[in-house]
């Protein structure tokens, strides 16, 4: 499915580059940069998402879906403001999982299971109004003028998950 909402990388992205194009395991890329790794949740629970992504996902804007966020910290610094979402129903299903992560990292779950499908990045710059910018920002404690972040679509039986990461300026120390 095309994501007619993010496009591909422009100008001013060449520090974040080889984080946004990497296909493996997010988490297992920050893991062999730090000392130690950890996933700080924020909230999870049922809420509304943005119109792209009930697009993406394939069901009414005006529905609400589960929906994780984390911070994916290296060495007690937050790296990755990760969004997560997925239709509710699923949670009984296919994306089962996803409720009881607690501090784990979705990536173990999604790079681990043999018939999960990833289906192509797609790359934005997240300029202040943006919803997912004013959350990552919120836990910065700064406001960069843009912060670039890649989602994805993954699929389990044909139940759509979106991943969208955010990274913050810390990970180009990694």
């Amino acid at each position: 499915m095309r994501d007619i909402y993010w496009q591909s990388l422009s100008l001013g992205s060449a520090g974040y580059t080889p984080w946004l194009h990497d296909h493996g395991s997010l988490t297992r890329r920050i893991q062999q940069r730090c000392k130690q790794f950890s996933v700080q949740p924020l909230c999870s629970g049922l809420a509304r998402v943005a119109f792209d992504e009930a697009a993406l996902l394939g069901f009414p804007f005006d529905r609400f879906a589960f929906s994780r966020e984390v911070l994916l910290c290296a060495d007690g610094k937050p790296v990755v403001f990760a969004h997560s979402t997925c239709d509710k129903s699923h949670l009984n299903g296919s994306w089962r999982a996803m409720s009881g992560l607690g501090n784990r990292s979705l990536g173990t779950l999604l790079f681990t299971h043999p018939l999960v499908k990833r289906h192509p990045l797609h790359f934005k710059a997240l300029q202040s109004h943006h919803p997912l910018y004013k959350r990552a920002v919120a836990e910065l404690g700064n406001n960069p003028e843009r912060l670039w972040a890649r989602r994805s679509l993954f699929s389990l039986y044909n139940a759509p998950l979106l991943v969208t990461e955010v990274f913050l300026p810390e990970i180009l120390k990694l």
